[in-house]
């Protein structure tokens, strides 16, 4: 892995108030700390941040941080934060590392190839979308592929499996599943819409003296050429003479 410089210049003041001009002025706070290694607040600038951040390696890189009027450093991006409306970086920590010594970080996991399991209905179900990993900082890949084109129905690949570059381990458990080709449960593809779900089509009415039809209610008054005749026992018109 390249080792990306970036600048920094101490901080005299920390809170919101100094934080916030300081953004004004192009720049934005962040801290430096590590073992061994007292925190102290830095500046930096948000653009050359954002270049580390969108590299192959990405939060992962490695970074030679030279502090005005101090030593270099070597450090990681431990975290960073953006703004809510703007989307543009507000602050980050930087975790110093040594070369020599071991670092706990996550990388992608990327799934190469057509399944034939997935070819012949299966689902591919990838449980972890980053794996957590132990190496030395240079040794740090940019991301892990895992071909799956052999993967067949019910088939899986354990962490133990993953390929993983000399120096390079994972920190899972070797029996842990990274990817699995699930079998569908019967019904879960093709299955007909069940009758009033959206989408579903609705039922067609049985025609008029059909077969199964539902007989006309008892009492209802038959169809005839114009106005109906008036029912039995009805009251008579408010203008009819009394008897």
């Amino acid at each position: 892995m390249e080792i990306i410089k970036l600048s920094a210049t101490r901080r005299q003041e920390s809170g919101k108030g100094p934080s916030n001009r300081l953004r004004r002025t192009g720049n934005i706070p962040a801290i430096c700390y590590g073992k061994g290694l007292e925190a102290f607040p830095v500046a930096v600038s948000p653009k050359a941040l954002l270049e580390v951040l969108k590299s192959a390696h990405g939060k992962n890189s490695v970074i030679e941080l030279a502090v005005e009027g101090s030593d270099k450093l070597t450090v990681m991006v431990r975290d960073y934060g953006y703004h809510p409306i703007s989307r543009e970086l507000v602050h980050a920590d930087f975790l110093q590392v040594k070369l020599d010594q071991p670092v706990d970080v996550e990388i992608p996991v990327r799934c190469v190839g057509k399944s034939k399991g997935v070819a012949g209905g299966g689902i591919l179900q990838q449980i972890f979308r980053n794996l957590p990993i132990r190496c030395l900082p240079e040794k740090i890949p940019a991301l892990v592929e895992i071909d799956i084109s052999e993967l067949d129905l019910g088939d899986t690949v354990k962490a133990g499996a993953v390929p993983l570059p000399e120096g390079v381990k994972t920190r899972l458990p070797e029996d842990q599943t990274v990817v699995v080709v699930a079998i569908p449960e019967k019904g879960e593809e093709g299955a007909a819409a069940a009758p009033g779900a959206p989408g579903a089509p609705a039922a067609a009415a049985p025609a008029a003296g059909a077969k199964g039809a539902a007989p006309a209610a008892k009492g209802a008054a038959p169809a005839a050429k114009g106005a109906a005749p008036a029912a039995k026992g009805a009251a008579p018109a408010k203008d009819a003479k009394k008897k």
